[in-house]
């Protein structure tokens, strides 16, 4: 049985909170990864950023969609997903632009569940964990390079 720690990267490309957007997106370009985990001093992840998050910076303001009924107002969207779209198109560091406590393996998870939480999901990358502390990071590429090997 394949597990992660035999598919995983050990040495990552990792970002930490206070690294300004625009040095961010020039990492992710300059290496050709779709995200990159975060994390603090000691290795500890504190959430991933991904081209996706970045992009969402070029969404225009969210305007809030309410419709009336018996004079009152209600909203179609809660403000607290308002503000966190807010936030990430006004985002100068990664710390605002992240995504937090993101999904995560161990070293010892086994292939399947990687595939799965891939596709259910929809993530291309996972931060391999022991405890909070990164150890590695395994993507779509590297569960695709198995059906490769003999």
């Amino acid at each position: 049985m394949i597990r992660v720690r035999d598919l995983m990267t050990v040495d990552v490309i990792t970002l930490t909170p206070d690294t300004e957007i625009s040095k961010a997106a020039k990492v992710l370009l300059e290496n050709r990864i779709n995200g990159a985990p975060v994390v603090d001093e000691n290795l500890r992840l504190l959430g991933i950023l991904c081209q996706s998050d970045l992009i969402a910076q070029q969404k225009r303001f969210p305007v809030p969609t309410l419709f009336t009924i018996l004079d009152g107002y209600i909203p179609l969207s809660s403000t607290r997903q308002i503000e966190r779209e807010v936030r990430k198109i006004a985002a100068l560091t990664v710390s605002e632009a992240m995504t937090p406590d993101p999904v995560t393996v161990g070293p010892d998870t086994d292939l399947e569940k990687v595939a799965g939480l891939m596709v259910d999901k929809n993530l291309h990358t996972l931060p391999v964990v022991e405890g909070e502390r990164l150890v590695g990071i395994i993507g779509k590429e590297d569960v695709l390079k198995t059906l490769l090997s003999d």
